[in-house]
């Protein structure tokens, strides 16, 4: 096994890709997947993970998801699919948190490019496989094929939360085990 990664509270930030209201509902099985982000970010804020939120063309897509927007520490604009093409996107992201765990819409465009650019900037992007979706399922899945290919970290919304966590004798383990608990299906 070459380089092998987990991710710890201590250096990761989740960045919420493009979770806006108007978008959302032309989005695959969208009610499950905000009810996964939720529940990430749930134990994101439990556990001190800084969370960024990205909006896209907010002037024509709408802000953030409303069940999702208290969530973000920080929101960024953009009118790049990719977000680190705008000017100042990498060095606004919390410092010190190289395990950038991605969630979001669309998969195979904004989520994608976005987290090919995090590559780029030096950062270790994470797609989480159950907390990014596309208007159709083979989008989604084409999107994850070419990040694997390309050698990027993929894991489940319970993996990133578990990984954070690191043992059952962290003092937030029964909070964070009762949102694991209850993901959907």
């Amino acid at each position: 096994m070459q380089n092998p990664r987990i991710l710890a509270d201590h250096d990761s930030m989740v960045l919420l890709v493009d979770m806006q209201a108007k978008m959302l509902p032309a989005i695959h099985d969208s009610d499950v997947l905000v009810e996964r982000a939720q529940r990430l970010l749930s134990a994101a804020r439990i556990l001190g993970v800084p969370v960024v939120a990205t909006e896209h063309c907010v002037d024509k897509i709408g802000a953030t998801d409303s069940r999702l927007a208290d969530y973000a520490d920080l929101v960024l604009y953009k009118e790049h699919f990719n977000a680190t093409r705008e000017t100042g996107f990498v060095e606004r992201l919390p410092v010190g948190r190289h395990n950038v765990v991605v969630i979001g819409t669309e998969a195979h465009v904004c989520v994608l490019q976005t987290a090919l650019g995090l590559a780029q900037s030096g950062l270790t992007p994470w797609l989480l496989t159950d907390c990014v979706g596309s208007r159709r399922e083979s989008d989604r899945a084409a999107a994850l094929q070419r990040w694997l290919a390309s050698g990027g970290n993929v894991a489940s919304s319970e993996m990133a939360m578990f990984e954070w966590l690191g043992s059952a004798r962290h003092p937030q383990f029964r909070d964070v085990l009762a949102l694991i608990k209850n993901i959907p299906e």
